[in-house]
């Protein structure tokens, strides 16, 4: 069978379908690779940055972590130094058995030097791994951009209920679901 574009109302229905993409992909600035998880799963956020600062270059990525993100592992970069900040926690947690009471709550990526920037016509990964709360619902991952004369700060969380429409700067989103009652993921 063969398709033909010759219909009116057809090219319209695909230059509708083609606007919504990319209007849906030009707001996305920083996205996860997987946008949903299962409670108290260990989840992989892979950080995708599609683009620098205003035509700048990347030369730091600062990702603060939602709280109940427990025990996050950054994925070391070639090229770029890694720092982390953990911090006391208001509620402390039972981990392999062992009580935690302080937790990462920001992680950094800085280029050793400029041939490590990340080009703004490009794009790259920042990954991390960690634990996902028992309670399914949002977690909003707040990340900064730092280039040579500016940042970019993906931090605005909406209210609840609410979605990232009209926000210039929303964080990203982590929806995360309910665990079925025979689910415990162990990675």
């Amino acid at each position: 069978m063969t398709t033909t574009l010759h219909s009116p109302r057809r090219a319209l229905a695909l230059l509708s379908t083609a606007a919504l993409l990319f209007g849906t992909a030009a707001q996305a600035h920083i996205t996860l690779e997987t946008p949903t998880a299962v409670a108290g799963s260990y989840y992989k956020a892979v950080l995708m940055i599609g683009h620098g600062c205003e035509g700048q270059a990347t030369h730091t990525v600062t990702v603060r972590l939602p709280a109940g993100f427990m025990g996050a592992k950054p994925m070391p970069k070639p090229g770029w130094s890694l720092s982390i900040r953990r911090e006391p926690l208001a509620q402390p947690y039972t981990s392999h058995g062992k009580q935690v009471t302080d937790d990462v709550t920001e992680i950094v990526w800085t280029a050793r030097s400029a041939e490590f920037h990340l080009p703004d016509a490009q794009y790259d990964e920042f990954v991390l791994r960690g634990q996902l709360p028992a309670t399914p619902g949002p977690l909003w991952f707040q990340v900064q951009q730092r280039c040579p004369s500016g940042q970019l700060d993906w931090a605005e969380v909406p209210a609840e209920g609410s979605s990232t429409k009209g926000l210039k700067s929303p964080a990203v989103l982590l929806n995360v679901t309910p665990a079925a009652a025979s689910e415990h993921a162990h990675h």
